[in-house]
């Protein structure tokens, strides 16, 4: 078997025990091995052989972890990714990883000077419908992309009483789904030249921005990341045009919602999503059909930790990643107070 990498997880609320925990119990790679958290009870029940300590310093001091896993609230991110990169730990850090670009290129020279792994949760690389379009871009099926747009939308018109719902702590759809959005499109594309974004509050007395329209501008291809609330009959998730077909598929991928009910990586129908629409068009040859989805894997994500931090291989999201995300949801919200389109200049 495979040797096994102990982390300390730092949080646990909804991320923490809904996206980190399970699917680091269930990684097949990794464990967990020490929460901090004021739920004693609660990870008792779910995680009896986890080690419990009561707050940040406890869990930094473990020796026995070198890998600490940040899901606490938005604005906490800095300040505890910072502490624990100085005590020498690893750290996978939610997302956003921070509220700026500016801390996010200080976490990430910090990881680099003492030779430690800063990890952006962006775990939606592992999401089955993202793997089949990035695996159909690489083949070439849908030629040279000229369109790509990609959209978030739930409808939530109720505002429920979360932190996520207050800018205190770094909420709103733009600091939330914003990172999944612009993560994915710079995973495919690469960086782009400028950046153009409609952010608005649109729900009765919210707080934090609820619609986000982003449009990033390449030399051959337009690409519109999307997000709203208010969106009781959303359209398909990605839809995307090359010089040779076009894929739309509907739906977002299955892993959160199995994650909510109980279900855990390796269950029997765990990430299994429907398929999309493929059209392929050709000179002479012109099909479509249904075209089959990759198995979301979000336990993919622990597995590659482990990976690096065992055996030493890349891992496969770089923390100039994580910057260049932060990085263009700064121009987000300058482009939309100044109505206007910003270039964009990696750090």
């Amino acid at each position: 078997m495979s040797e096994m990498l102990k982390l300390g997880l730092m949080g646990y609320g909804f991320a923490g025990s809904t996206f980190h925990a399970p699917v680091i119990a269930h990684s097949g790679r990794t464990a967990v091995a020490v929460i901090a958290t004021s739920q004693a009870e609660r990870v008792r029940t779910d995680y009896p052989d986890a080690a419990i300590v009561a707050d940040f310093d406890a869990l930094l001091a473990r020796e026995d972890i070198t890998c600490i896993v940040i899901a606490t609230p938005n604005d906490t991110h800095f300040d505890l990714a910072r502490r624990a990169l100085n005590a020498g730990k690893h750290v996978v850090v939610d997302k956003p990883v921070t509220l700026s670009g500016a801390d996010a290129q200080a976490l990430a020279d910090l990881a680099t000077q003492r030779g430690l792994l800063f990890a952006p949760f962006h775990n939606r690389r592992w999401d089955g419908d993202f793997m089949t379009l990035r695996a159909l871009i690489a083949d070439g099926k849908l030629g040279r992309v000229t369109h790509y747009e990609s959209h978030f939308d739930r409808f939530r018109p109720a505002i429920p009483k979360r932190w996520r719902e207050e800018a205190a702590h770094g909420g709103g759809l733009l600091f939330d789904l914003g990172p999944h959005l612009i993560d994915q499109a710079l995973a495919l594309f690469g960086t782009p030249q400028s950046v153009s974004a409609t952010v608005r509050q649109q729900r009765d007395n919210v707080q934090v921005p609820d619609y986000v329209h982003l449009q990033l501008h390449y030399a051959d291809k337009e690409v519109i990341l999307h997000a709203s609330a208010l969106t009781a009959l959303p359209p398909p998730r990605f839809t995307v045009h090359g010089t040779r077909g076009s894929y739309v598929i509907n739906g977002l991928d299955v892993q959160e919602d199995q994650l909510k009910a109980g279900l855990r990586p390796g269950d029997t129908g765990f990430g299994k999503n429907a398929p999309g629409l493929l059209r392929e068009a050709d000179g002479e040859h012109d099909a479509q059909s249904a075209y089959a989805t990759q198995d979301g894997d979000y336990a993919g994500f622990y597995r590659a930790v482990a990976a690096t931090l065992l055996e030493g291989k890349p891992f496969p999201i770089a923390a100039q990643d994580a910057v260049d995300v932060m990085h263009i949801i700064d121009l987000a919200i300058r482009s939309n107070a100044e109505g206007r389109r910003l270039p964009f200049a990696s750090a």
